[in-house]
């Protein structure tokens, strides 16, 4: 794939993963821009993409990474450690996408990659994000939570495997129905991010390892880099935004990026 090609998707993947707006979605549709067919390539890239972006989310979040390790090693010594529970929700919240997003990419990994589903669920999750935020309070951290809202946001986290619904914007809207504040619900959005997408290129590296293709392994070490820098960049810009501001400037692009490309479809400019 040219290199041009490589550094396009990386810059879409790591400035859309973080941000609410379905990094997925994003990159259905610069697949579709660029003329790219080769489904194999595209998902191994596609995924190490997203590798890239868990390394900018590793270091972003480092205290609460370390935190969560002292938890581990801390309970397993039999000692308490703050760091425990955030681990244990952050566990207990992926479990559900694990579970799901295992099955679905052995039966049918191409399911829903279409560029109209990815239209109608960047619109209607628009909105959705837009009433939670509206009606979610600011008090609440991710301390605050429990269990229950551990297992409600990752019940979330599964409508996250349709492209267009944002794997980062449904946990925030999850989040913010439970009065998480805007930064402490992206904050537990990021945590999950560090599981799923582990999941994600485990299954990417398992493909590219059967490939066997040397050149192929050269376009996802730039797709890596590329996508790390820009992702550390979004991260950054969004979590101080998120501190002064609410969400409505994502879920105004999502609703213009929707109503844009449904016109475009039914209007027979694109393929659906």
């Amino acid at each position: 794939m040219p290199l041009l090609h490589i550094v396009i998707l990386a810059l879409v993947q790591g400035i859309s993963e973080f941000l609410p707006i379905s990094s997925s979605g994003h990159l259905i549709l610069a697949h579709e821009a660029l003329g790219h067919r080769g489904a194999e390539m595209n998902l191994i890239l596609d995924i190490a993409v997203h590798v890239g972006t868990l390394f900018a989310v590793l270091l972003y979040f480092r205290k609460d990474v370390m935190a969560m390790l002292c938890g581990c090693v801390c309970t397993a010594q039999g000692a308490d450690h703050k760091g425990r529970n955030m681990l244990i929700y952050v566990l207990v919240a992926s479990l559900p996408v694990i579970i799901i997003g295992f099955i679905l990419h052995s039966m049918m990994p191409d399911m829903w990659r279409s560029v109209t589903v990815t239209a109608w669920c960047t619109l209607i999750f628009g909105i959705v994000l837009w009433v939670a935020d509206k009606k979610g309070s600011q008090t609440r951290t991710v301390e605050d939570m429990g269990l229950k809202d551990a297992l409600i946001v990752g019940a979330a986290q599964v409508l996250a495997l349709i492209p267009g619904v944002s794997r980062s914007g449904i946990t925030m809207t999850a989040a913010r129905f439970l009065g998480v504040s805007r930064t402490e619900s992206a904050r537990f959005s990021m945590l999950l991010a560090m599981v799923a997408i582990s999941g994600a290129g485990a299954l990417g590296s398992l493909s590219l390892l059967e490939s066997g293709n040397l050149a192929l392994g050269l376009d996802v070490l730039f797709a890596i880099v590329f996508s790390f820098l820009s992702a550390l960049v979004a991260l950054h810009l969004m979590m101080r935004w998120l501190e002064k501001a609410s969400f409505t400037p994502f879920v105004i692009y999502r609703i213009a990026l929707g109503v844009l490309l449904l016109g475009l479809i039914y209007g027979g400019v694109i393929p659906s």
